[in-house]
């Protein structure tokens, strides 16, 4: 290849890398907001909000509580960001919820859905893990969204019954003490 043939192809892939430029920009933009949007809530959100790490056909709840961002994210990086941010919050605790149905969902009918699981499963190692039907986590949803915030992170994951619900709880008291304080109260009155 003579030089200027080696110019022309340098010249040719710069140009081609140049016009990429906006479109990675856009990428990022659609990959940070997630991260962002968590990032400004957390400090505001407490106990009986509620995060979603949805899967990409999740339904947009139409109630005003219930806010929806699409992530452009895989499913288990944004599982793992939301479950840092979290555990960082010293105000708050999650408690994860997932669908009852994930357990049932075959291979066969899902191809990636066992890799998933075991993914996961490593994920949520460290926190308590519920397990609720999938239309009674969405009626729950939309029960606490009467009173509460609710952030819906939808991401690119295409398997069935793979969203993670986390609920939050109070992170520097716990159900134990409440009982202790109700109690201490009662024999008071």
């Amino acid at each position: 290849m003579t030089m200027k043939n080696k110019s022309s192809v340098l010249v040719g892939r710069s140009v081609a890398l140049l016009a990429l430029v906006p479109i990675i920009a856009l990428a990022g933009g659609c990959r940070t907001a997630g991260r962002g949007r968590l990032s400004r809530m957390l400090p505001k959100m407490g106990h009986r909000n509620w995060i979603v790490v949805a899967d990409s056909a999740y339904p947009a709840q139409n109630k005003p509580g219930i806010e929806t961002v699409v992530t452009g994210r895989g499913q288990l990086e944004t599982v793992r960001s939301v479950l840092e941010a979290v555990d960082e919050a010293p105000h708050v605790q999650p408690v994860v919820y997932l669908d009852s149905e994930l357990d049932n969902v075959s291979e066969v009918d899902a191809p990636g859905i066992r890799a998933y699981r075991n993914q996961l499963g490593l994920l949520l190692k460290k926190h308590t893990v519920r397990s609720m039907p999938h239309e009674r986590l969405i009626a729950t949803l939309d029960e606490a969204a009467e009173m509460f915030n609710v952030l819906i992170l939808k991401t690119d994951m295409a398997l069935p019954y793979t969203s993670v619900f986390v609920e939050l709880e109070c992170g520097y008291w716990n159900a134990e003490a409440e009982k202790r304080l109700r109690d201490k109260m009662k024999r008071a009155n």
